[in-house]
Parts: structure tokens; sequence; C-alpha cells
């Protein structure tokens, strides 16, 4: 979608068009799903959480500065915040770890291959389970979402260089716990 369609979507939020508030969820709802499902790792919740952040943000949308921010960037901020809040009053696992293993490869038809990629994801999923909740919320965003340092900075209420340091030091906690 055109940055004007998306200031025209904001614009018709802005005035209450219920077609503008369409747009924008239907434009960012799918994204900000799987960030939740990442964090949260059940179905339920994610859309709880997904629902809460929409009806925040089209409440708030006035304060959204396009200077500051994409409203994507701004979406997930309001995304993690709900998603911490849930986590820390459930304490369930922060993310789906299985998602992420997409990003290292499909499977592949042979039943060898098949238990090959069972057992590599198991093992990842439980490396990634033994991470902090800041070390797996960097790894989600950077490589569950693909967001820049600079977005993940946002996103995470850190400096651009502790984002950097985060995504280090999980790959590092990672390579020790896989080995």
């Amino acid at each position: 979608m055109p940055d004007g369609d998306l200031d025209t979507n904001i614009a018709r939020c802005l005035t209450n068009d219920q077609a503008g508030y369409d747009a924008l969820y239907d434009q960012f709802a799918a994204a900000v799903y799987r960030l939740c499902y990442s964090l949260l790792l059940n179905r339920e919740d994610a859309e709880d959480v997904t629902q809460e952040s929409f009806v925040y943000a089209f409440r708030n949308l006035h304060r959204y500065d396009p200077h500051k921010s994409s409203l994507k960037t701004w979406l997930f901020t309001i995304a993690i915040s709900r998603c911490r809040n849930m986590y820390r009053r459930t304490r369930v696992p922060l993310i789906d770890l299985s998602q992420l293993l997409h990003l290292i490869g499909s499977k592949a038809d042979a039943p060898e291959a098949m238990f090959a990629h069972q057992t590599a994801q198991e093992a990842v999923e439980q490396a990634l389970r033994r991470l902090s909740p800041r070390l797996r919320e960097s790894i989600v965003l950077r490589y569950g979402h693909g967001l820049t340092y600079r977005e993940m900075s946002d996103v995470m209420g850190c400096p651009q260089k502790t984002a950097e340091s985060r995504v280090r030091l999980a790959h590092e906690a990672l390579r020790g716990l896989l080995q």
C-alpha cells in the first residue's frame, strides 16, 4: 500500500470512518497477530492481544507521530507491551519457536530428512526457551519479523546498540546451548 493510502486511511480513522479502520486492520493485523503468537504461544491469547492492541491503537491514533516511527513499528510497540503484560500474568513461554525454524529451511520429503528436521526443531526450541525474555524478543523481532535494529529499538524501548547487543548475545547463547 503506498504511503498516500496509509495517510488517507489514518485520516479517515481520525474522522471515525469505519472504512479507514478496516483498511488499517486488514493491512497490519496478520503481522501483529504473528508477533503476538510468536511471543505467547497460544492462539487465543494472541488473538485477544491483537484485538486489544488495535483497540488501543485506534483509540490513540491521534498520538501516532509518523516522524518518530512507521505505523507498523508503532503497532508492534503496542503489541509487545500487551504481550509483556500477558506473559507477566500467565508466565507462559514467550515465542513459537517452530515459526522461526521456517527460516532455517523447509522440510524435505524423505522420512529421514523429516526426522532430522524435527530433531533440529526440538533442539532449537529447547535452546530458545532457555533464553531470557528480552533475548527471545530480539530474535523474534529480528528474524521472525525482519525488523531493522532501529525498528527493534523503537519496539523494545531501548537504544539501537542495545537491540544489536541483545541479538548478538542471543546468538552466542544459542550457539552455546546447541553445541
